[in-house]
């Protein structure tokens, strides 16, 4: 992989992993336009690194505030962080259950558009459901239930933030701590990621470090600027257009991979 592709793809997974667009999906429809290839998934799960940073940065105060609170035992601080851990098991249960499976999905650009079709009409609810989100944070049963929308947004071009946040809504978390839970609760999923991929992000960096090096740098820049944009839009109750461009792109993927 050449540096230009590399910064290219940096950008693309910075911006879609938190605007609700689906980054993997991007990053495979990519690939297959500008014919790049890479060792497996070491690349895609170096990007989310990138943008694992970028949530650590944008929430530092929150996350600071959180681990306070569990070093001083307080209760509301245990309960959040809890919720945060029943939240991953989704994703960790089907991970480890499927993960070859799930793997092979990120070489077939015609899932990635079958998943965008399916992330617009996820954002599409939102119309109804974000005005009425008004809940302080998720309950015990909706965590469980926004965790498996996680889950299901490790098939490519199933947005992760799109269908987490979707699902929070319509859960009645109210749209600024939806997006909270969401980017916090994404810290456990690509931790645990990186960790069962670690083999293959050594294998797959060897001998490539300045590519790889600029589209960390990338990623990590502008999902910084996608993360503010983000709960932007959220104010602004204009979340729910996102889906007109995941349906375009979608039907346009399939339409090319057909």
């Amino acid at each position: 992989m050449t540096s230009p592709e590399a910064l290219l793809l940096g950008v693309l997974q910075g911006v879609t992993e938190f605007l609700p667009v689906s980054s993997s999906g991007h990053l495979v429809l990519g690939k297959s336009l500008l014919g790049i290839r890479s060792s497996g998934i070491a690349f895609e799960i170096l990007l989310h690194g990138a943008t694992l940073l970028a949530v650590l940065v944008f929430y530092r105060e929150r996350l600071l505030a959180l681990a306070t609170g569990l070093l001083g035992r307080e209760p509301a601080a245990w309960t959040y962080a809890g919720k945060l851990a029943v939240a991953t098991l989704p994703t960790v249960l089907l991970t480890l259950s499927l993960r070859d499976v799930l793997e092979a999905q990120f070489a077939r650009p015609m899932v990635a558009g079958a998943g965008l079709l399916v992330t617009g009409s996820i954002l599409w609810t939102t119309r109804w459901t974000l005005s009425r989100a008004e809940g302080s944070e998720p309950s015990w049963n909706a965590a469980w239930w926004i965790g498996c929308a996680q889950a299901l947004a490790i098939l490519p071009g199933v947005s992760r933030s799109g269908a987490t946040v979707s699902a929070a809504l319509a859960l009645g978390v109210a749209p600024i701590q939806a997006a909270e839970f969401s980017f916090l609760m994404s810290i456990g999923a690509v931790v645990g990621a990186v960790v069962l991929s670690a083999s293959d992000l050594a294998a797959g960096t060897a001998g490539s470090a300045a590519p790889l090096a600029l589209g960390f740098a990338a990623a990590l820049g502008a999902g910084l600027a996608a993360l503010a944009l983000f709960v932007r839009l959220l104010r602004s109750q204009s979340f729910y257009r996102f889906a007109y461009y995941a349906w375009a792109l979608g039907a346009l993927a399939l339409l090319v991979a057909w």
